[in-house]
């Protein structure tokens, strides 16, 4: 029998639906499917969208927050089909992993993928929108934050417990921690945009500096946050800690600015 172009194009473009919810938020898969089915004309847009695309939705007085993944390539399409789990679905499993180690997350309800023959096409990631009332940015950018010493200290001593229960986030920059006060001088700590992560029975000295280095470029800041972290880590004294974590942060600025340097030659146009 022959099939003609139109046929096998049509053929590849039958769409194949994949979702899993938290059994928590099982009941709510009907709600959630809708969001997602009118995802481009409905919701509030959360942050600017130029790469994925982040919209707030109210279900019955409570926020939630979906993620729209960029459309991957051709060739990661069919990774992300094929051989290797989608970022959606990488940022809910590894949400409840956090969960189930006591580290702070938005609670995740639910991922879903749109898939043809040909590979992923859309991907979404679901979870409680988090009101925080700073981002890790914030003390990088406002040296004089208020409470800026305390909040310092305690999110390296977060970043502690991460790497004592084996965590390795690979995204860890200065926007994905969101910080919420809970008291006077009391603060807890939110990890956000999952996708990249790994873990390990057990994290060496030079992994859990290099785990850090993409903080902050401030030297100063990187002495204090040395200190911070040798209270807890205290089979490495802070001017050891300093030392390679300033060697690691200085790596990844010199990378990072290469990194954009040639992609300003590459698109010289945009």
């Amino acid at each position: 029998m022959k099939y003609s172009i139109a046929t096998f194009v049509k053929y590849c473009s039958i769409s194949d639906m994949k979702n899993l919810f938290s059994p928590y938020f099982q009941f709510l898969e009907s709600e959630i499917n809708v969001f997602i089915n009118n995802y481009e004309t409905t919701g509030t847009l959360f942050g600017d969208g130029k790469r994925n695309k982040i919209k707030l939705f109210d279900l019955d007085g409570k926020i939630i927050n979906i993620k729209s993944f960029k459309k991957p390539n051709f060739y990661n399409q069919i990774i992300y089909k094929y051989l290797r789990k989608s970022k959606a679905q990488r940022s809910f499993e590894f949400a409840n992993i956090l969960l189930e180690k006591n580290i702070g997350t938005p609670q995740p309800i639910a991922f879903c993928e749109n898939s043809s023959f040909l590979g992923i096409q859309e991907s979404y990631y679901a979870c409680e929108h988090l009101q925080c009332d700073l981002t890790f940015r914030e003390l990088v950018e406002i040296p004089d934050f208020p409470e800026h010493a305390i909040i310092l200290q305690q999110f390296m001593h977060f970043c502690f417990e991460l790497h004592e229960k084996g965590v390795e986030f690979l995204d860890h920059s200065p926007g994905n921690t969101l910080i919420v006060k809970t008291g006077p001088g009391e603060y807890q700590f939110y990890l956000v945009d999952l996708n990249r992560m790994q873990f390990h029975d057990q994290m060496p000295f030079e992994l859990r500096m290099k785990n850090l280095a993409r903080l902050t470029p401030k030297k100063e800041m990187i002495e204090q946050m040395s200190v911070y972290y040798a209270k807890k880590y205290t089979s490495k004294s802070s001017d050891e800690i300093n030392a390679l974590l300033w060697l690691y942060t200085e790596k990844f600025q010199k990378a990072f600015f290469r990194k954009k340097r040639i992609k300003q030659r590459l698109f010289f146009w945009k």
